[in-house]
């Protein structure tokens, strides 16, 4: 039978447990002779003894006299880690006009020109992929997007800020010559000037001409819708009079 001094100390044991169970927290048990032990929980046993679990699945454990214990200290819980940052969302198809508005103020390209490119690239499909592997609405090579600084080829924001400047680079080498900027944007700088112009290549050619068609379309659509809205106002001018 346990003397009253074990009795006592396996009562507090268990008294503490009890509450510790609770918040399942980690203790840390100070013998009389100075050697401590952080378990995650006890058992008391008889013969006045007590089980330390040193570990949460119970395999690994200690037994000691519940006399020797001289303090159980509750540990602080370990800092809960921050939450994770809420993911920017994905350009929606309406936000893709503003970026390429942005995109080409920066860079003083014309965006129905933009437009164009990402008409004939991707059908403004941020996901793409085409057979070659290029991604996005600008349809990025995966070195060409790394060179670029474009992480994910697929986010609408970096896909046309990477392909605006690329398409920008290449405006500048050739003089602001826009077919063998297009050109070098669909078949490769080295091509063009390998073949000093727009390289024999069906794709390519066919590529320069969709593009200038769709900008020339663009452009005179604009110019339609002007010249309406002037004739509309100047009717209802005249028939406020």
């Amino acid at each position: 039978m346990p003397s009253p001094t074990n009795r006592r100390a396996i009562l507090t044991l268990t008294l503490l447990l009890g509450s510790a169970a609770v918040a399942h927290a980690l203790e840390r048990v100070t013998l009389r002779n100075g050697f401590s032990y952080d378990c995650a929980r006890q058992q008391p046993l008889e013969a006045g003894r007590v089980r330390l679990f040193t570990t949460p699945d119970g395999n690994n454990f200690i037994d000691i006299p519940a006399a020797e214990i001289a303090s159980i200290e509750t540990l602080p819980d370990p800092p809960t880690p921050p939450p994770a940052p809420t993911p920017t969302p994905a350009a929606t198809t309406a936000d893709i006009p503003t970026l390429l508005h942005q995109a080409g103020s920066q860079h003083n390209i014309d965006v129905e020109l933009l437009a164009s490119v990402v008409h004939t690239e991707s059908n403004f499909n941020s996901h793409a992929v085409s057979r070659a592997g290029a991604r996005g609405l600008m349809q990025l090579m995966p070195g060409t997007a790394a060179q670029l600084g474009v992480d994910d080829a697929f986010q609408p924001v970096q896909n046309i800020a990477g392909g605006t400047s690329y398409l920008d680079a290449l405006l500048t080498r050739y003089h602001d010559n826009l077919a063998l900027a297009l050109a070098a944007y669909n078949a490769g700088p080295a091509a063009v000037d390998r073949y000093h112009g727009i390289p024999p290549f069906r794709e390519t050619r066919a590529y320069v001409a969709r593009v200038m068609t769709e900008f020339k379309r663009r452009k005179l659509a604009l110019e339609a819708a002007a010249t309406h809205a002037a004739t509309h106002a100047t009717a209802t001018a005249i028939a406020t009079r």
